[in-house]
């Protein structure tokens, strides 16, 4: 991803959170019933954790099991990517 495309995302995502909406809307129906944690919820608690911005956020089915995806982005430029559980919230 290109620095101008991953700005924009960042800014996208920071505004839609200054407007107070939700970014991602409702939890997704995971694999054993409602998810407990919703990709809105999932991405506040990975950027305090990490102190880190998420630029990326995506859904993915992991073994019969929803699994939110996410990049992150630090003040020093530094990129990873971290899977959270939509069922339990365990970070991996």
């Amino acid at each position: 991803m290109s620095i101008r495309r991953s700005t924009l995302v960042v800014l996208w995502l920071s505004m839609c959170g200054a407007a107070g909406g939700s970014v991602y809307g409702a939890p997704v129906q995971a694999a054993a019933g409602l998810a407990t944690v919703s990709m809105d919820q999932a991405v506040k608690m990975v950027e305090q954790r990490f102190r880190a911005r998420v630029v990326k956020a995506e859904t993915q089915n992991e073994g019969g099991r929803t699994v939110y995806v996410l990049r992150l982005l630090d003040d020093s430029g530094k990129v990873w990517t971290v899977h959270v559980d939509a069922a339990s919230g365990s970070i991996s």
